[in-house]
């Protein structure tokens, strides 16, 4: 019996010495799973640097028929150049080089500002075998600008003079998103106003100071045109 008591009596203060430092560990341990009260919170995403322009993905603006005749470019590269070899047309095809070969974008498709001597190529036709399998055009008056709405091109000269912006899209190319002013109309509507105006088209750099923009299913007479870009003189 006086052994047990003294056991008891011993036990006890283990106990309470055990239940501190439990109780003490249990606090270090919850402090230690708590955020450090010297840790900083994540700073905020940096602004944007003044005068540069916020680009739209071209994706949010562009509309389903031209997203549809974007999708199928590579169709209308295949149709327009079988039709422009078989029925023949107006011009020298083969001197044009790399203009009408799809395979021959170079990258950093970002075209200067500035202004530029433009022709246009319509390749295929909508018609029949009757018509001409393509049309090579004289040159004409374009201008790239920086606006608030990003890198535009303007037509400035022709019968059928396209305006419209540059979106990032690729390492090889651009998206051209615009629309078409035609005959002595004062301005081209706006993108996505008018749908038989709307132009859908791609930039693309095809030589050292030679760039190409692709439309793809165009409204109107051909199945592809390329306007073809080079620093005014």
């Amino acid at each position: 019996m006086r052994l047990l008591g003294a056991l008891l009596r011993q036990g006890w203060r283990g106990v309470a010495v055990l239940t501190a430092a439990g109780m003490l560990s249990a606090c270090a341990t919850g402090l230690s799973r708590s955020p450090a009260l010297d840790e900083e919170p994540p700073a905020p995403p940096a602004p944007p640097p003044p005068n540069v322009t916020m680009l739209a993905d071209w994706r949010g603006v562009i509309t389903p028929a031209d997203r549809d005749r974007y999708q199928r470019r590579e169709a209308a590269w295949t149709v327009a150049l079988e039709q422009a070899r078989r029925l023949g047309g107006s011009g020298d095809l083969e001197a044009l080089g790399a203009l009408i070969d799809p395979q021959a974008t170079l990258n950093d498709p970002v075209v200067p500002e500035g202004r530029y001597r433009c022709r246009t190529v319509k390749l295929g036709n909508t018609g029949d075998d009757e018509d001409l399998g393509y049309v090579v055009y004289g040159w004409f008056a374009c201008r790239i600008t920086r606006t608030d709405e990003g890198l535009t091109l303007t037509k400035l000269t022709g019968s059928q003079r396209v305006r419209g912006v540059f979106y990032p899209e690729s390492e090889t190319h651009m998206v051209l998103l615009g629309a078409m002013a035609l005959a002595n109309e004062a301005r081209a509507p706006k993108y996505g106003q008018r749908e038989d105006r709307d132009v859908v088209a791609t930039l693309e750099r095809i030589g050292e100071r030679r760039w190409r923009v692709v439309t793809p299913w165009p409204q109107v007479e051909s199945n592809l045109d390329i306007l073809e870009l080079v620093p005014a003189a």
